[in-house]
């Protein structure tokens, strides 16, 4: 996207303290700065040290330094981020004001709707940033708003939902079916609902063609507008010379580039997702079962759920790895297909780089997610729980060779390049996403 204006207007990003919510709105942030806005990222020493590990020379960064102390839960963490961050929010706000760019806008995580309110107290305009899809929030929009705990679903055969294709119970965020898991989650998701009413805009990382008919529908209850793929934005800067990604995947590279196109499963559950013992046994054995040399991503914290016989087996098959860099590995030729958990961030990673799924969602939002790679964009398959709720390695094998050698596979891969040129053309110039991002900047210049 070209200049749109030398003015310069302060943008304060805060995002919510996890790694697939910090991604997307510093890839925002990243787009915004090169745009010419003054933008400064809000956030706490201990996602400094670990996770806003490059955000480029255009950004800079607000650490709010603090006493380290353990916490037995995620849920307990976010209960004092937000008392944390509420009761500091105030003095960086005014220390900003004392500057030659005062903080005019503020661009939120969609779950910290507990600052909107003392944003606009303090008078600035407030952007809820959503990470996850529009059709969850359309979901999520069904639950009473004043009291979360009355769930319209009642747990029969299918959901039937406006703008949304027939859900059954295992396509439902799990959020609604699990209804004592993660609280404090829980109600950071339902309370999102409170963006629509008290937010001054609404923005989506995705793109118009890609959820029409929700998108069209909830453009009939609220203003939003569709930003994404955000990363498709950041790592063609990056493909054409830019500074705002530096990845090292040396490791990775070499190995990739040692086999044949189309032949390797990428294998990747995200940050957050963890397989019990058992279920790792069976995908790992599932794995070597397909016949096809697969890439897979085991965090360090996993690395103990794998037998010491496997790891001696794979060798011949596999590179099994800590960490890699997502964006080039699916970038690479020689990857067939995205063995994944469906988090969003993956997903539009998947879609934005024409590569063909298999669907094993964890939690949150990842089973709806599931439903639209399967059976709305027709670019993956499901894999099938037995009735212990176990994912089986004979299943595992089973849709890692429908997608890679069966002819389901070469439908799914013509419909997923279909998907990765319509994601090109929303972020490229005159595309949808790209003219909404101009609109927010336009708008954000114009309180000057």
């Amino acid at each position: 996207m070209e200049e749109i204006t030398n003015q310069k207007t302060h943008v304060l990003v805060f995002p919510s303290p996890a790694q697939g919510h910090i991604n997307p709105i510093v890839q925002f942030a990243k787009i915004l700065a090169s745009k010419g806005n003054k933008v400064t990222i809000l956030t706490i020493d201990l996602v400094c040290k670990t996770m806003l590990l490059d955000c480029g020379p255009l950004i800079n960064i607000e650490c709010i330094q603090h006493e380290y102390k353990p916490f037995t839960s995620m849920d307990d963490f976010l209960e004092w981020f937000q008392c944390f961050m509420l009761e500091k929010f105030t003095s960086i706000i005014h220390k900003f004001a004392n500057t030659e760019y005062p903080v005019k806008v503020l661009v939120i995580d969609s779950l910290i709707t507990w600052i909107i309110d003392l944003a606009h107290e303090l008078g600035l305009k407030v952007a809820a940033f959503h990470t996850q899809p529009v059709a969850l929030s359309a979901i999520y929009y069904h639950i009473d708003h004043e009291d979360p705990s009355k769930i319209p679903f009642d747990g029969g055969s299918v959901v039937e939902l406006p703008s949304i294709p027939l859900l059954e119970n295992e396509d439902l965020p799990t959020f609604i079916t699990e209804s004592d898991a993660y609280p404090t989650i829980k109600r950071l998701v339902f309370g999102q609902n409170f963006n629509f009413k008290k937010a001054d805009w609404l923005l989506f990382n995705s793109f118009d063609v890609l959820e029409k008919e929700v998108i069209n529908w909830l453009r009939t209850q609220y203003k939003i507008k569709t930003i994404g793929p955000l990363v498709l934005s950041t790592y063609l800067d990056k493909v054409n010379g830019s500074s705002l990604i530096k990845p090292n995947y040396e490791t990775c590279k070499n190995w990739l580039d040692s086999k044949e196109v189309g032949s390797v499963v990428y294998v990747s559950f995200g940050s957050l997702a963890s397989l019990d013992e058992q279920q790792m046994e069976e995908l790992a054995s599932g794995l070597m079962m397909s016949d096809c040399y697969f890439l897979w991503v085991v965090r360090a914290t996993e690395d103990n759920k794998l037998s010491e016989e496997f790891m001696s087996k794979a060798k011949e098959k596999a590179l099994i790895v800590n960490w890699c860099p997502q964006l080039d590995v699916l970038d690479h030729p020689a990857v067939g297909c995205f063995f994944t958990h469906c988090g969003w961030n993956s997903t539009l990673e998947a879609l934005s780089l024409g590569v063909p799924m298999i669907c094993m969602p964890q939690w949150a939002d990842q089973p709806p997610n599931s439903k639209y790679i399967s059976d709305v964009w027709q670019v993956g398959i499901r894999v099938k729980a037995g009735r212990d709720g176990r994912i089986t390695k004979e299943e595992v094998s089973s849709c890692i060779k429908e997608v890679m050698k069966g002819k389901k596979g070469v439908i799914l891969k013509e419909n997923a390049i279909k998907w990765k040129k319509l994601a090109r053309e929303a972020v490229d110039e005159g595309g949808s996403s790209n003219k909404n991002i101009k609109e927010f900047i336009q708008d954000c210049n114009a309180l000057n």
